[in-house]
């Protein structure tokens, strides 16, 4: 998969999981839905038990952001897989990416996940988040 579409899907999964228990979270749901119809009703099926399931989770949550932060790469593989098997739908994610950060909280609209590597002395830090490291 392109650098790209990768891209596209952690900002994608990242928008999902943001609007999970939040005032915008309806209009995320649908457009995720709409995303997974145009693979089929069973992909959609799926997707919605899913969204259903860990937008509870958020929602029961004592630490939210934690759960937010747990769900982050799931949903990256899941949103990739989608764009691989629809590569037509990048438009859609990324305008469903534009409308949720539109409308999210100004702390709600970076991803609930950070890392911080630091090396001392003479170290090296070498580090991935979200993806592979070949030498």
């Amino acid at each position: 998969m392109s650098q790209e579409l990768t891209a596209l899907a952690e900002a994608g999964a990242a928008a999902v999981v943001a609007a999970m228990a939040t005032d915008v979270w309806q209009r995320t749901r649908d457009g995720v839905l709409r995303l997974f119809g145009r693979a089929g009703p069973g992909l959609r099926a799926a997707a919605e038990a899913r969204l259903d399931d860990d937008a509870a989770l958020v929602g029961a949550a004592t630490a939210p952001d934690e759960v937010r932060r747990a769900l982050l790469v799931p949903w990256t593989q899941e949103l990739a897989v989608l764009l691989r098997q629809d590569e037509a739908g990048r438009r859609a994610l990324a305008e469903l990416v534009a409308e949720v950060r539109a409308q999210l909280p100004g702390e709600r609209r970076t991803p609930a996940c950070e890392q911080t590597n630091t090396a001392h002395d003479s170290g090296t830090v070498i580090a991935v988040q979200h993806g592979d490291l070949h030498t």
